[in-house]
């Protein structure tokens, strides 16, 4: 017979339970365990899209990632961002997001749009400016991402473009 299920924040080790008169273990001595109908939406956002923090320095004191989902509704595309400092690593859970950038590698900027499936991945540079696009007019995209900050880096920006060098 399995184990019940553990509550939110509780982790894996119940011997380690906030108990009167014992103090809580500490961030490094717990697993934690975030439910998926416990995800933070309060947490950076972008146009078209909605993002919801497991885990991050606010929700189990993580400090020195963030992890959460994105939502993408059918027929929308995010505005144009990038993430700062941020490395960000993306799995496609649902439906078929495309992810918008501007290659000025070759010395003449061209748009370029990556079209995933469910199970793919992308990852995204730091201060890379792009977008999320959702085609699919019945199905939202939903993706995990994984930063390596502890909180969700999001800067806005006007339009999709390419920071010089001497500015990322």
């Amino acid at each position: 017979m399995s184990e019940p299920l553990t509550t939110p924040g509780e982790g894996f080790h119940p011997h380690l339970h906030d108990a009167p008169g014992r103090p809580g273990a500490p961030l490094h001595a717990r697993l934690h365990h975030i439910r998926a109908d416990s995800l933070d939406g309060d947490t950076a956002q972008t146009g078209g899209m909605r993002r919801f923090a497991a885990v991050s320095g606010r929700t189990v004191g993580s400090e020195k990632l963030w992890m959460g989902q994105t939502h993408v509704a059918p027929s929308t595309s995010s505005s144009d961002h990038h993430h700062g400092e941020s490395e960000t690593a993306i799995h496609v859970v649902a439906g078929h997001p495309e992810f918008v950038f501007v290659d000025d590698s070759g010395g003449t900027p061209e748009e370029v749009r990556l079209r995933t499936s469910p199970g793919d991945y992308i990852f995204v540079p730091p201060f890379v400016p792009h977008r999320e696009e959702n085609p699919d007019p019945t199905e939202e995209a939903v993706v995990v991402i994984a930063r390596s900050t502890q909180e969700a880096i999001v800067v806005n920006l006007p339009r999709l473009y390419a920071l010089p060098a001497e500015d990322a």
